[in-house]
């Protein structure tokens, strides 16, 4: 019998249309009453097949239910049906998103096969081109995605902004007697090209049902305000992002904070975060930091995650920091294999304490804990299972020891629920 995952109190969801991107049987479902949906980018040269092959498979072992690849030279336009095969050959049904920007309605006529390929558009309104240009591109890519049966994302950014939804704007804000700060008419700006350029698509035949929106800045509280702006304004389901968030830290929290409120408030059917990697670093961490941001506010279970004290004066030995960190990277590298084979294992909890002050608590509020000996404490190390005592490790092998219950465990308990499947 396995132990439900915690209840909260979680936001309505802002009531969206519901687009399917589907590559063969798998699909994924974006907004109604779906759940939101992780997403990710190589940053591997596309027509480097092997590399950004490889790239999206470690990206969608890590979870990521859609990756984006760049499509912006004739050779990773033909490269992608390539790596389209190649990832069905090895298993991975994981749909592609091509990212266009200024030649995207030219690649795609040239190569149909990675219309094909592809299971979504991105569409940039702010470079497809200008004036009669723009509108000529635009309708292109409408029509490629039309006929090859394509949802698309109409995909808005800051620093390449249409300028003549911008420049409009800012005509009519002279004219004001008032003028609105420039802050606030670029996020208007924003906003409109994302709506007006939606509307466009719909009079050009894409159904509403097939169109995704997102307006991407690189503030915390700009992206807050455009996108509670988008959420009044319409109902097409929304992708929230910084654009560029930033490195480390810095980018993490500051996709923590944004992404948080709007998530919050019911904002938001599929996430990404966009920072910057750490040089080798591995591209999958964005994947992390996007589950760990839903699994932490309760909108979705990813993995089992590790509850860990921060250590102090009573913590004086750094053992529980490292059986806390093997126990979560363990417990994360299982998940490829585990996902398949037991249902309900990513709710599984686990605590790693330092000390006798909450050690035994948080344990028992675990479906697996251990409470590891502090300064001056017995060495012993009492574990806990579904809130009862069921052994105390000693020795040298606590650690080794503790994964072992934690393998057990997965098998005991989400082990039957599989064999009765099958």
């Amino acid at each position: 019998m396995t132990t439900a995952p915690p209840s909260y109190h979680l936001p309505s969801r802002h009531l969206t249309r519901q687009v399917v991107v589907r590559h063969q049987n798998a699909l994924v479902r974006i907004g109604g009453d779906a759940p939101i949906v992780v997403q990710s980018m190589t940053n591997t040269d596309t027509a480097d097949i092997d590399a950004t092959a490889q790239q999206v498979c470690a990206l969608a072992d890590a979870g990521s239910e859609l990756v984006r690849v760049t499509v912006n030279t004739p050779a990773a336009a033909a490269a992608v049906p390539r790596i389209r095969e190649r990832l069905d050959r090895q298993g991975y049904a994981v749909p592609l998103i091509g990212d266009f920007h200024y030649n995207g309605h030219k690649l795609l006529a040239a190569e149909p096969a990675c219309a094909e390929a592809i299971a979504k558009l991105r569409i940039n309104p702010g470079n497809v081109g200008q004036g009669e240009k723009r509108d000529d591109h635009f309708a292109q890519l409408i029509e490629i995605a039309l006929r090859f049966d394509k949802p698309i994302r109409i995909g808005v950014n800051w620093g390449s902004l249409d300028g003549e939804v911008l420049a409009r704007l800012l005509d009519a804000n002279q004219r004001r007697d008032k003028p609105l700060p420039l802050t606030e008419i670029t996020r208007e700006a924003l906003v409109k090209s994302a709506l007006e350029s939606a509307a466009q698509a719909e009079k050009l035949g894409m159904p509403s049902d097939r169109i995704v929106l997102s307006c991407k800045v690189s503030e915390v509280q700009d992206l807050i305000v455009v996108y509670r702006m988008l959420a009044q304004r319409s109902d097409y389901p929304l992708h929230l992002g910084l654009t560029e968030a930033g490195i480390g830290s810095k980018g993490i929290v500051a996709s923590t904070a944004a992404l948080a409120v709007l998530l919050q408030q019911g904002i938001g059917d599929t996430i990404r975060v966009s920072i910057t990697p750490e040089p080798d670093a591995p591209r999958a961490r964005e994947v992390i930091v996007a589950q760990e941001i839903l699994q932490t506010m309760g909108l979705r279970a990813f993995t089992p995650m590790v509850i860990s004290c921060p250590g102090c004066g009573r913590t004086t030995s750094t053992f529980f920091q490292r059986l806390a960190a093997q126990i979560q990277i363990h417990l994360r590298d299982a998940m490829p294999i585990w996902r398949a084979r037991y249902s309900g294992v990513e709710n599984l909890r686990v605590a790693v304490m330092g000390c006798v002050v909450n050690g035994p608590g948080e344990s028992k509020m675990a479906n697996l804990g251990i409470s590891l000996p502090g300064a001056g404490e017995s060495l012993a190390a009492p574990v806990y299972i579904d809130g009862e005592k069921a052994v105390t490790l000693r020795g040298e092998k606590i650690a080794e020891q503790f994964q072992a219950i934690v393998d057990e465990y997965v098998r005991a308990h989400y082990g039957a629920e599989e064999t009765e499947k099958n």
